[in-house]
């Protein structure tokens, strides 16, 4: 399945994109200004880059992949856009978890997404019910 190759290097650049956020928040409470001028923009980012991600993962399930791939993006994707809401908003009590979980689910995504289980494809009767 070629759409899985695709998935896999999309899900491993939106992890790493997804990694250097938390990072970016550290330099800047280190005393780096311009960290901060950095982090907004890569996390407008990432969530477009979920948004690709969410389209290639469509097209893995359509293509006869595991539906996982679409509903964990979807969940990526609404938890990344509460996290730029509360960003914004300043409220850190729950931009800062969150961040921990999304990098989190990203990562696990990413790693699932490179496991044989991730290449079986469903079977005729899961297809039809798709």
């Amino acid at each position: 399945m070629k759409s899985l190759l695709v998935l896999r290097v999309v899900a491993a650049g939106h992890a790493v994109a997804v990694c250097l956020q938390p990072v970016l928040a550290g330099v800047y409470l280190n005393g780096s200004s311009g960290a901060m001028r950095l982090h907004e923009p890569i996390g407008l980012g990432v969530a477009f880059l979920c948004l690709g991600q969410l389209l290639i993962a469509t097209i893995y399930w359509r293509s006869g992949g595991r539906g996982l791939a679409v509903t964990a993006t979807l969940a990526l994707l609404l938890a990344e856009g509460l996290q730029i809401g509360m960003g914004y908003s300043r409220q850190l009590a729950l931009h800062i978890p969150l961040g921990i979980a999304i990098v989190a689910i990203a990562c696990t995504f990413a790693a699932w997404t490179c496991r044989p289980g991730a290449a079986v494809r469903r079977t005729e009767k899961q297809a039809v019910a798709a």
